[in-house]
């Protein structure tokens, strides 16, 4: 299924679709007068040629401007309408923060919400000639604390451990044509590890008796075929996958980062006989969950072996600069060593996660924070992580949610009851919209609810590390009565029983740039970096820790604190690097002897 590599959504995919990346035309509008004057519809000239999807902060983009709130698109279009009843829809991946679309005109689309995307059936819209004209308003403000933005900074220039922001259409555009009867979404949901699997199809325009057809294949062999009845805009149902090697060798068809195993899937809508639509998604089957101690993947203990995912290119900011450099960035994490990534306050590209499901990465799934509790600042909240669990459902790499980072949103978490019970609300909710997977309430401290503790613990000495979490009584005292970060570890009794996982440590430094943030400490040169890197993970090993996760994967603007450069260059050789994370030290010792050497 080569067609997953470019695709714009790997999970359903038809072969009518065109990318509408490229120049666009661009103005600034700071002071609101397109609304009034109604550039939607007016010849109004924008003076500027933007590259999407690259954010206008962004040298990728053509515009490298420090800071806009309000922004215009238009982009005239050469494409006739269908004329055999086929409709055409438009997607947006991704639109920092509030967009409004329009079509020849006609308003076709308003979306609240910078992270996950939208679409609009468009056909209506379409002139009857060649040239169609797409305009798109976006509106994000740069200082509100109530609009989840993440690292996003609000001030400038960036500072601390914030980035330069991402304004406006900051992920693919494009659009497809597709049958007025047509499958409309898909969620997969594997039961068991080794066979059952449960299947959400959501249709539009079905008519009473349609169905939805299924088959699951294997390197082609068929697995299973089903037919599900369509009702109320949806089909439903588990479907049992019949194959001898689910008997007698279930792992050779389990997904894990090991053996990223996945099975094909082609669905169909059918009316009487015929097929009014074909799609082609894929499906992994693993199982995630927890014991008191341990994080289990298909059942079995599965120590975690995470780095932290900014997800920040220098020239593009989080726009990817290409697909090419999604699957590049999984292939770094898996050199190093790592069998997973933390996505850190900014949510995947669809296309990361299919090549995390294609080669092998599990994926804690972060979201961008707001920085203010209030009932707009939750609600939006809310909102951006029912699309995300809704978009992101069918990824076997995605083995958990991370809904608050650290605190952020909910800065009085420790006194107030208001605050827990947003963070209590949300993991509930997130457990009900997607029981198959683990739930953080807020990782790093403070625990109120959910699947893990996470501890985030910057200490600068492995020594410290290991005289907390050294041991089961040692983790046990540190969860119960421990502080980090000046803040307790655990507001709940019931961190007690759930695995403790080191979600963010390390965090060293090694850049003689200037403005390099030393906030978790500097070192002069590349053997001090790899003794000091590597007594982190010696000391995260040696503890009680269902597993960890590594401060940072690169460096990002003033935070260089990655084991890769920001143009994802290591900073020391990748076979030490990838020896430290492994735990290999008798290999470890054998490279280090090259540095110490190459340094004199």
């Amino acid at each position: 299924m080569n067609n997953h590599v470019l695709h714009p959504r790997p999970q359903l995919i038809r072969e009518d679709w065109e990318s509408l990346n490229g120049q666009w035309e661009f103005a600034i509008d700071d002071a609101d007068i397109g609304s009034r004057e109604h550039w939607h519809r007016e010849p109004v000239v924008f003076p500027m040629s933007i590259e999407v999807p690259f954010p206008p902060e962004s040298p990728a983009s053509g515009i490298g401007v420090a800071r806009v709130e309000r922004v215009w698109y238009r982009r005239v279009i050469d494409r006739r309408p269908p004329e055999d009843g086929r409709r055409v829809i438009l997607h947006f991946t991704a639109v920092d923060y509030i967009a409004d679309v329009w079509v020849n005109s006609v308003h076709v689309a308003h979306h609240v919400g910078g992270s996950v995307g939208f679409s609009a059936d468009i056909t209506d819209a379409l002139a009857p000639g060649d040239a169609q004209t797409i305009v798109v308003r976006a509106f994000d403000s740069s200082t509100s604390l109530e609009q989840p933005r993440g690292k996003q900074d609000w001030e400038e220039p960036s500072h601390v451990i914030w980035y330069r922001r991402t304004t406006g259409i900051w992920r693919e555009v494009w659009w497809e044509v597709a049958p007025p009867a047509r499958i409309q979404k898909v969620a997969w949901q594997p039961v068991t590890a080794s066979g059952r699997l449960r299947a959400d199809v959501s249709v539009t325009g079905a008519e009473p008796g349609d169905s939805v057809e299924i088959t699951l294949t294997h390197e082609g062999d068929v697995l299973a075929r089903t037919t599900l009845s369509v009702a109320d805009g949806y089909a439903k149902g588990v479907i049992e996958l019949r194959d001898s090697r689910l008997e007698a060798e279930p792992e050779r068809l389990q997904w894990s980062p090991e053996s990223p195993t996945l099975i094909d899937a082609r669905i169909r809508l059918v009316r009487g006989g015929g097929v009014l639509d074909h799609a082609e998604s894929y499906v992994g089957l693993r199982t995630v969950g927890v014991d008191n101690r341990r994080f289990l993947l298909n059942g079995r203990p599965y120590p975690l072996r995470l780095v932290l995912e900014q997800a920040y290119w220098p020239d593009t900011h989080l726009a990817a600069p290409d697909a090419d450099a999604l699957r590049r960035e999984v292939e770094l994490v898996r050199e190093l060593g790592f069998n997973g990534v933390r996505m850190h306050q900014v949510v995947a590209d669809p296309r990361f996660l299919y090549w995390c499901d294609r080669l092998g990465l599990v994926v804690w799934a972060d979201s961008p924070a707001s920085y203010e509790f209030t009932a707009l600042s939750f609600t939006r909240t809310v909102q951006e992580w029912q699309g995300i669990v809704e978009r992101d459902v069918s990824h076997p790499c995605v083995i958990a949610w991370v809904p608050f980072n650290e605190s952020w949103g909910v800065p009085d978490l420790g006194s107030d009851r208001t605050q827990q019970e947003a963070v209590r609300a949300l993991v509930h909710m997130l457990r009900a919209l997607d029981p198959s997977r683990l739930v953080l309430g807020n990782d790093g401290w403070q625990y109120v609810a959910g699947d893990i503790v996470g501890i985030h613990d910057y200490s600068a000495s492995a020594r410290e590390l290991i005289a907390r979490y050294g041991s089961a009584e040692l983790m046990e005292r540190a969860v119960a009565d421990g502080y980090v970060g000046g803040r307790r570890v655990a507001l709940d009794p019931g961190a007690a029983d759930v695995p403790v996982v080191l979600s963010e440590f390390g965090g060293v430094s090694y850049s003689r740039a200037a403005d390099t943030w030393e906030g978790y400490g500097v070192v002069p040169d590349e053997e001090a970096f790899v003794d000091t890197v590597a007594a982190h993970f010696a000391a995260a090993h040696d503890s009680a820790f269902a597993g960890f996760c590594y401060t940072q994967l690169t460096d990002t603007l003033q935070e260089r604190n990655g084991l890769l450069n920001e143009a994802r260059e290591p900073k020391a050789p990748i076979d030490l690097l990838r020896s430290i994370v492994l735990d290999d030290r008798q290999r470890i010792q054998r490279l280090r002897r090259g540095i110490v050497t190459a340094h004199g």
